[in-house]
């Protein structure tokens, strides 16, 4: 899905948001809340619809969700009064409230192939966005793990254009790849299985067609 709203794109295949062309970080909580207010257009949402398509099965408070809208309103230059696109319902929830159509045109990527990155865990997938991502038993990390062998913000996984390095936050039952122990910031390659405290995950780096990323030059 590839969604145009004013001077915005957000690319749930690539997993960007676009301000004026240029690409503008966001949290993945906050792309995910986001992208699943476009996807359901102009529907209003409840509260608990969206804690439970961000955090299944886990309580979190509403405290967490307007962080994220605020998160929300400033990457796309939205305020809460008169807003633009996101509307709050009172009461109930929110609704995406701008205008916004779909479009399969897409930046050139100045030769650079890009790549999709995810952390699986089980039937569970959590996509990586461009920068830092936060894993942990907080409730407002991105990849957030119930498990009591999980710190708070217990690693991060960085995704740049050269590739994904995993980082550990001093936590207390440490982060590996494999067998190793993971010390300092290190390189990821596809594959990699990935074990925060005592849960594993599987990281995987999917390339984009190089038809996706050249069709604006044709």
């Amino acid at each position: 899905m590839r969604i145009r709203f004013g001077e915005c794109v957000l690319d749930s295949e690539t997993r960007e948001l676009l301000v004026r062309g240029s690409a503008v970080h966001v949290s993945p909580k906050a792309f995910q809340f986001l992208e699943l207010l476009l996807e359901n257009r102009p529907r209003a949402l409840s509260k608990n619809e969206i804690h439970e398509k961000l955090w299944p099965g886990t309580f979190v408070s509403d405290g967490t969700l307007t962080s994220l809208l605020a998160e929300i309103r400033d990457a796309v230059g939205d305020q809460a009064r008169n807003s633009r696109f996101v509307r709050t319902v009172h009461r109930f929830g929110y609704a995406f409230c701008g205008q916004a159509q779909e479009t399969h045109e897409r930046a050139a990527s100045g030769g650079r192939q890009r790549s999709v990155v995810w952390l699986i865990r089980g039937r569970r997938r959590f996509a990586l966005a461009a920068g830092e991502t936060i894993i942990g038993r907080d409730p407002g990390a991105a990849v957030f793990l119930d498990d009591a062998s999980v710190s708070r913000r217990h690693a991060r996984i960085v995704v740049s254009d050269d590739g994904a390095t995993l980082e550990d936050l001093g936590s207390k039952n440490g982060t590996h790849i494999g067998d190793r122990k993971v010390e300092a910031p290190v390189p990821l390659a596809d594959g990699d299985a990935v074990r925060v405290g005592s849960v594993s995950l599987t990281l995987r780096i999917y390339p984009m067609p190089d038809s996706t990323l050249t069709s604006a030059n044709r």
